[in-house]
């Protein structure tokens, strides 16, 4: 479902800070957050060109929507954080 940006706000990370991660820049790597509304945000490689056309039949993005990629580091450091329920 697409949403218009209204006053959604970042309450934490999930998972480790690139720092705590290994990152040489500290800052600008692979990242994961909670939102406000109860989503989720995720910074990673837009690999879309590269991964639309081998999506499974029962799969489909809409124009809106991008193909990004994390580290499995970064998702297995997140684990801890993201709730079973």
């Amino acid at each position: 479902m697409h949403n218009e940006p209204s006053a959604v706000r970042i309450l934490r990370r999930i998972g480790d800070s690139p720092r705590l991660r290994g990152s040489v820049t500290d800052t600008t790597c692979p990242d994961l957050f909670e939102l406000s509304d109860g989503s989720f945000a995720v910074i990673g490689t837009d690999r879309t060109e590269e991964l639309d056309g081998l999506l499974p039949e029962d799969a489909a993005r809409a124009d809106y929507e991008r193909i990004v990629v994390i580290t499995r580091e970064t998702l297995l450091r997140a684990k801890r954080d993201i709730p079973d329920v």
